[in-house]
């Protein structure tokens, strides 16, 4: 069970686009003027993309992505205490993950296009890291797409509970386009959350498996992610 944390779990949104601009601005010496889309994006993927609509004339090696990551980390650690006053958990979220976590023989984890130690700090900012095995995730620090950190993770989930976890045994749940298509790309069954940018209709569009509103109906959560990993649901 793979879950979101940007829009779908928390919004931090104000407290990242501040570390991104100071981290962009440490590494390149110029502002961020403009800040790519973000939804379903890894952190490399918007540094990249930041230095071509920003037309920053720097080269877009491994060596500046390095330095990008360590300043990125940096200045979100250094916005910590801003995450409660500016962020806040999505309705529903806690209770929906808590429960879920009571399912039999579920183990939950984190797929996310943030850099590990940030996507950390947001989840025990809001007590969240409790519910997760942060160690089987997927994070935005492997410069990978979306749909093969999905695959690294259910591998490292496979290998640390010595089980076969199959691609039918696996649920993403997320909140835009880019996501269900990471979810198909790497055989998981998807759970789209219209509490980001995509609405609803475009989250169908998208493929979804399941398209919910947002996460306040827990037994609605419940039942869909028991539904979605269930042998009579993959027909």
């Amino acid at each position: 069970m793979l879950w979101n944390i940007d829009l779908t779990l928390v919004d931090v949104t104000r407290v990242s686009r501040g570390a991104y601009a100071d981290a962009f601005r440490r590494v390149t010496g110029r502002p961020l003027v403009a800040l790519p889309k973000t939804a379903g994006r890894t952190d490399s993927e918007i540094f990249f993309e930041a230095l071509a609509v920003n037309a920053d004339g720097s080269a877009g090696g491994q060596d500046l992505l390095a330095s990008y990551t360590r300043e990125l980390e940096a200045a979100f650690a250094a916005r910590l205490d801003q995450l409660g006053a500016q962020g806040r958990v999505l309705p529903g979220a806690q209770e929906a993950v808590a429960a879920v976590a009571g399912l039999p023989g579920v183990v939950q984890s984190v797929l996310t296009g943030t850099i590990r130690p940030n996507a950390m700090a947001k989840l025990r900012a809001f007590g969240l890291d409790q519910f997760f095995d942060v160690e089987i995730g997927g994070y935005g620090s492997e410069v990978y797409p979306m749909g093969a950190l999905l695959l690294r993770s259910r591998g490292r989930a496979s290998e640390k509970y010595r089980t076969d976890i199959g691609a039918d045994a696996t649920v993403y749940i997320a909140d835009s386009g880019r996501d269900v298509e990471a979810a198909r790309m790497g055989g998981a069954r998807s759970v789209a959350v219209a509490s980001g940018r995509s609405t609803a209709g475009e989250l169908r569009d998208a493929g979804a498996d399941v398209v919910l509103g947002d996460l306040t109906d827990t037994e609605a959560v419940v039942r869909t992610v028991d539904h979605l990993t269930s042998p009579v649901s993959t027909g």
